[in-house]
């Protein structure tokens, strides 16, 4: 994760003065100065913060600049691109940023059934996301971006497997990178041909990562082959925006459904039998 890879870009030639030692001072004073390599400094100083304890590897300086390297996942609501970010001269630290779209250019398709519940308190925000205004449209994807970080900070904290949430900056979340130190991004579970033994491991492993949702009062809400990554061996649950509340939400347990159907059909598919039944009231019996 740490090795330094090839720059995509350099906003300034090689000739220009070494500006990265006026990185605090410049941003202090509210001077618009570009990075001298890289795309441009990073957001980590005025973002909000992931969990604390805090993994070693994540940069904190205020000095350290972001190269965009490409686009890992592009989505109905969201992209995610490939980001290095480094202090100069240091290594590069892979990250992915999900960056939610702009009202002009979003499509969310989840709204109505996972939003209930999530409730901002001026009436004419209100009015506006319900009506899909552009003001509104906006608004949604702050609450989608905002909804996404405090899962993943919920969950990262309570030991589900899920990235590490780095930084949340209006609608751009900073996370985990999960892949190899070239830049490819982990594989998905519906991507993998797992022999038997992995299956069974993989099954328990998901079972743990329900359990986990489901003691906080929670599931997925999209979960799918298509939602899991496979690092490393590791399971990893990915694109929680719609986090459903069991309880909160009316519709909470025929979310849970769906979620627990679809995993164990990939499952069954690949010739592992699972009992999906028994672990849809484990889960009720844990968010209870």
């Amino acid at each position: 994760m740490h090795e330094r890879i090839p720059r995509r870009r350099r906003r300034f030639e090689d000739d220009e003065p070494d500006l990265s030692r006026h990185a605090v001072s410049d941003r202090d004073n509210g001077d618009d100065v570009g990075p001298p390599d890289g795309d441009r400094w990073s957001t980590w100083p005025d973002a909000i913060h992931g969990p604390e304890p805090r993994p070693g590897w994540v940069v904190t300086g205020a000095g350290a600049v972001d190269t965009e390297l490409g686009v890992l996942k592009t989505g109905k609501e969201a992209d995610v691109h490939l980001l290095a970010r480094a202090v100069p001269g240091g290594p590069d630290l892979l990250l992915a940023a999900k960056r939610y779209r702009s009202g002009e250019h979003r499509m969310f398709h989840r709204d109505a059934g996972y939003l209930e519940g999530r409730r901002v308190r001026r009436s004419r925000e209100t009015r506006a996301m319900a009506n899909r205004t552009a003001f509104g449209r906006e608004l949604l994807a702050g609450q989608w971006a905002a909804a996404e970080f405090g899962a993943l900070s919920t969950l990262y904290a309570a030991g589900v497997p899920v990235p590490y949430p780095i930084s949340l900056q209006g609608t751009e979340l900073l996370l985990e990178f999960l892949g190899s130190p070239d830049g490819t991004a982990a594989p998905r579970l519906a991507q993998r041909r797992p022999d038997r033994d992995e299956l069974r491991d993989w099954w328990e492993q998901l079972t743990a990562a329900l359990i986990g949702l489901a003691r906080l009062g929670w599931t997925h809400g999209d979960l799918s082959a298509y939602n899991v990554l496979v690092h490393d061996g590791r399971l990893v649950l990915i694109d929680l925006p719609q986090v459903v509340d069991l309880v909160g939400n009316p519709h909470g347990p025929e979310i849970l459904v769906r979620d627990v159907r679809r995993l164990s059909e990939w499952f069954v598919a690949r010739g592992l039998d699972v009992d999906a039944e028994g672990l849809f009231h484990r889960l009720v019996g844990h968010a209870v």
